[in-house]
């Protein structure tokens, strides 16, 4: 007759205290396992931030520019605040926070300096503006062939311009009225906007007929479509000289720095000319 199973072996090893030991470790192991969560991904490194305070009619220039820096540098995020140039410079004088500040008139960054909120040897000069008289596409003003004359179509009621008060591109607008012999018959018609922008926006809208404005806005995206312009000759005017300077309280001065040296780096002078700069030899 068979004999049963004996379970002689499997009481002896339970009453192994070696075995029973590996037994408990190994069920433990087995339950922590179960309970361990997966380590969270790296944290990616926050964005270095550069603010930047900008001349209005820079608003499309600066865009396509960021976007060619942020091609070599990923991790550098331009955030811009726009304004009249003159207004900017008060602000900052003010308390304003920024690293870089970009001025249609490279004499506001000298200002900056004097008073103590950038170094002298910070301050550069960027490239020289243009002014156009520019249209909406709706307008029966054939502004390319008039050029000038187009000012005083019996269709123009208002004329547009940044204020010449703190706007560069506002005085260069005033002085080619008087280069040209128009202001007098022109100065009553002149809607003064608080920023080149807010000058072309009045033309955009139809609360003017027309504006003189800054080549870089007109040569932007949303007035290239829009509307069609006409050159003023640049000896119609004073030089508009572009420049910035580094704040001297910029958080990152080094990722500052690297912005402006794109910035006057052959590949940056490319976008420039794009939007209508021009670079004299002699600055």
């Amino acid at each position: 007759m068979p004999r049963a199973p004996s379970h002689h072996r499997f009481c002896l090893a339970c009453r192994d205290p070696v075995v029973v030991t590996a037994l408990l470790v190994a069920v433990c192991v087995t339950i922590l396992s179960g309970c361990t969560k997966p380590a969270p991904p790296r944290a990616l490194k926050a964005p270095t931030r550069i603010r930047v305070a900008a001349a209005t009619d820079l608003r499309s220039c600066l865009e396509t520019l960021t976007n060619a820096f942020q091609v070599e540098h990923p991790n550098f995020d331009l955030l811009p605040t726009f304004g009249a140039s003159g207004v900017l410079l008060t602000q900052l004088k003010s308390g304003l926070e920024t690293d870089l500040y970009l001025s249609a008139d490279v004499a506001y960054a000298h200002d900056l300096a004097a008073a103590g909120l950038a170094a002298e040897a910070d301050v550069f000069e960027s490239g020289q503006g243009r002014l156009v008289i520019w249209v909406r596409n709706e307008s029966p003003i054939d502004v390319v062939k008039l050029g000038a004359e187009a000012l005083l179509d019996t269709s123009v009621r208002r004329v547009a311009i940044a204020n010449p008060v703190h706007a560069p591109y506002g005085r260069a607008a005033v002085a080619a009225l008087e280069h040209l012999g128009l202001h007098d018959r022109l100065k009553e018609k002149l809607a003064v906007g608080e920023s080149a922008a807010q000058a072309a926006q009045y033309v955009e809208s139809g609360a003017a007929e027309v504006g003189i404005l800054p080549m870089a806005l007109a040569k932007g995206a949303r007035l290239s479509e829009s509307g069609r312009f006409w050159a003023v000759p640049a000896e119609a005017h004073p030089p508009i000289r572009h420049g910035g300077a580094i704040h001297a309280r910029a958080i990152d001065r080094e990722a500052t720095v690297a912005f402006r040296d794109f910035l006057l780096s052959p590949a940056g002078r490319v976008i420039l000319a794009r939007y209508g700069f021009e670079f004299p030899a002699v600055p």
